[in-house]
């Protein structure tokens, strides 16, 4: 019995030991913010919840307001290219989302989708946003789809990037992070350890243009992954039950929808843009042959444009 509890000690030792030397340490808030909130658009403010809210406000104050909302795992650099080709013709708003970015951790501890659109309402409210268009990638569209139906007399235009939301039939790649976050026991261990090859490999399915992918890009998703905090928030957002709010409501979204979605998105299949497409009436879909999941990044040149047009062009 001796020798038994012995060994058993050696070997939970050897696991521990195994565990710590490939465990991913969490990273300080500080450190973060200075190598990331860097510039003169660079901006926190406290909502009443007590959220610190890391945003981007660039453009011409006096522009029609676009608010961007970035999607699962991702934060708001994932919109430089579209604020790039925008920031001339509109004021671009670019936030942060809870759990993600340099927002981070929140103190409601709030995940939820409901808790995303309070949140989002909140942070319009305190910078004084009363009346925009709000744009949304992946988990971001279908936070600025429930927003949309929530509160339309806020909304001028909806545009849904490759948007969950409206589910119908799972991709059929799903990166190895979503799966693991929701397995039991082993989703523990994303607490501990984060390789940056799992976040490549996250990128690797949502690209279609895979030059794009810059050890830069890579990088700075492998970090705020790693943010204090981050990682208890995102393994409970990955466990949360599925929200049908949005498929359950999609048709009662009555502001002018644009529809972007790639065909060769592996996560979100192009089935579900044409859900949107036919339940929201005031709507128009537009699929790119040769776009993936992150359109504003895989091609920013022809997603930038359509939403500029469209914008511009719709009442």
């Amino acid at each position: 019995m001796r020798r038994f509890l012995i060994g058993l000690l050696i070997v939970i030792a050897a696991l521990a030991g195994a565990l710590w030397f490939v465990s991913t340490p969490s990273i300080p808030r500080s450190v973060l913010e200075k190598k990331y909130a860097n510039t003169t658009d660079d901006r926190f403010v406290v909502l009443p919840d007590g959220a610190r809210a890391h945003f981007r406000d660039q453009g011409p104050r006096d522009a029609a307001v676009l608010l961007l909302i970035h999607g699962s795992n991702a934060a708001l650099l994932t919109w430089v290219p579209w604020v790039e080709r925008l920031d001339n013709n509109f004021r671009v708003v670019s936030v942060d989302m809870p759990g993600h970015g340099l927002t981070g951790a929140v103190p409601d501890g709030d995940y939820s989708e409901e808790g995303m659109v309070g949140f989002t309402k909140e942070f319009a409210d305190k910078i004084g946003l009363k009346k925009f268009a709000i744009a949304g990638n992946s988990m971001g569209g279908a936070i600025a789809a429930h927003f949309a139906e929530e509160y339309p007399a806020r909304v001028t235009h909806l545009i849904l990037i490759d948007a969950g939301g409206m589910p119908t039939k799972q991709g059929d790649h799903v990166p190895l992070a979503f799966r693991l976050g929701r397995t039991p026991v082993l989703n523990k261990l994303l607490l501990f350890i984060t390789p940056r090859g799992i976040v490549k490999e996250g990128l690797d399915d949502a690209f279609v243009h895979k030059t794009l992918i810059t050890g830069k890009m890579i990088d700075w998703y492998w970090d705020f992954a790693r943010m204090e905090g981050t990682r208890e928030a995102t393994l409970k957002r990955f466990n949360l039950p599925w929200d049908l709010y949005v498929k359950n409501h999609a048709a009662q979204i009555h502001v002018p929808t644009l529809i972007l979605w790639g065909s060769q998105d592996h996560l979100v299949p192009v089935a579900s843009a044409e859900a949107y497409r036919d339940a929201i009436k005031n709507s128009k879909l537009i699929v790119y042959p040769d776009g993936g999941h992150v359109l504003q990044e895989d091609l920013p040149d022809e997603s930038a444009s359509a939403a500029r047009e469209f914008l511009t062009s719709t009442p």
